[in-house]
């Protein structure tokens, strides 16, 4: 952490939580790990140089889809396929909406709730950040 400037690292999957911080983030250094539920959605952490207002301002009714890990956001399998989704379409917890790339690993991402994709808050082929909003569904 030390080597990349690095002051807090979250990761979450599959119901496991980890958050690692120096001794120079918030509050010491902390090694956290817990249990979280299936559809537990972890508070967004705004993006270097990005206004937290965007994030504020999603309607309450809408279920955000957030991201699990820091890496870079895919709507597609690849540059010439068709968008895992799309606005209006309906998923279940199944769905796989998306791919992040994390470290040369691919990783499919599935929405975990029901609904129907009303926004698509990531930018194909950008950076996000663990806990940023990636869609939002009805």
């Amino acid at each position: 952490m030390k080597k990349n400037g690095l002051a807090v690292f979250k990761m979450e999957k599959e119901g496991f939580k980890i958050t690692l911080q120096t001794a120079g983030a918030e509050s010491g250094p902390i090694i956290h790990y817990a249990q979280q539920p299936a559809l537990a959605a972890p508070a967004p952490a705004p993006a270097a140089g990005a206004s937290a207002a965007p994030a504020s301002a999603a309607p309450s009714n809408l279920k955000e889809i957030t991201s699990p890990m820091v890496g870079t956001f895919y709507a597609s399998s690849s540059p010439e396929a068709a968008p895992y989704v799309e606005v209006g379409q309906t998923v279940t917890p199944e769905t796989v909406v998306c791919i992040i790339e994390a470290m040369k690993v691919m990783n499919e991402i599935k929405a975990e709730v029901a609904g129907v994709v009303a926004e698509v808050a990531a930018e194909n082929g950008k950076p996000v950040q663990f806990g940023q909003a990636l869609f939002r569904v009805k």
